[in-house]
């Protein structure tokens, strides 16, 4: 089930404040939680030393840094439909020196930009979210992987199925991203029917309620003057407004972080 929300510049909907916030909250050139610990826990028990790794929705890039310093990937591709996160992203990886192995790509909604069979890996850090139709990207993944290839990745799942509640939707007004939300179940049988095998999930919500709970009261107390400082009063309070709303829904359930890991069989 999807909730769209009405992109407000071509910045798309990760604009400047938010960028700030989250980075402050998760990690210099993170849109997502857990930072390098969450990353390793998303590839846990699977070795991409060596691997071509394709990464759908590379935002700033400093995931697919980590893929190569840390993780030992050959190479990374990593796209998004967003080219102000790409700029950004190819300056940092300029910055570290890793312009031979790590490289971004402007895409548009639809078909992978890449012939069959061509990555080891492809790997999701909470981005599949935003895409509606989830057979076709899975499909897509399925795809470009090579037998034997790995699909990692983590997501903002939902809970159940059906309408959303009042407080569920509360919090898709105050987020301002289109959100188009499976549940762990459903993602996990839509891999399995464009083929893949040795389908895994993993429920991360009660790991993430901890850690969101965290936040919020960094926000509310400690971090409050810093972000003020850095995005200005009324744009502070909104996201604190966010984040009660965001702790709220992942307590009840309905917002479900979790990990989908599969295998292309042959």
């Amino acid at each position: 089930m999807s909730v769209k929300i009405d992109q407000p510049s071509e910045a798309g909907e990760y604009d400047a404040g938010m960028q700030v916030l989250l980075q402050l909250l998760w990690g210099d050139g993170f849109l997502s939680p857990g930072g390098a610990e969450e990353v390793a826990r998303v590839l846990e028990g699977s070795d991409i030393r060596g691997c071509h790794v394709l990464d759908i929705g590379a935002g700033l890039g400093a995931i697919d840094q980590l893929l190569v310093e840390t993780h030992g990937a050959k190479s990374v591709v990593g796209i998004d439909i967003d080219p102000g996160l790409l700029r950004q992203m190819d300056e940092r990886i300029g910055r570290a020196g890793l312009g031979d192995r790590i490289r971004s790509q402007l895409v548009a909604p639809g078909p992978l930009p890449f012939p069959a069979a061509s990555f080891d890996v492809v790997f999701s850090k909470d981005s599949i979210v935003q895409i509606p139709d989830k057979a076709a990207v899975f499909a897509e993944a399925h795809r470009v992987l090579r037998p034997g290839g790995r699909f990692l990745a983590s997501d903002w799942l939902r809970g159940g199925r059906g309408a959303y509640s009042p407080e569920m939707m509360e919090f898709f007004r105050l987020e301002g991203i289109a959100y188009n939300m499976a549940s762990l179940e459903d993602s996990a049988a839509a891999l399995r029917a464009v083929g893949f095998a040795e389908v895994e999930v993993r429920d991360r919500n009660a790991w993430y309620l901890g850690l969101a709970e965290r936040e919020l009261a960094s926000l509310e107390g400690p971090m409050r003057s810093l972000i003020v400082e850095r995005i200005g009063a009324e744009r502070a309070e909104h996201f604190i407004a966010d984040w009660r709303q965001l702790v709220l829904v992942v307590r009840r359930g309905e917002l479900r972080p979790g990990h989908l890991k599969a295998v292309k069989g042959g």
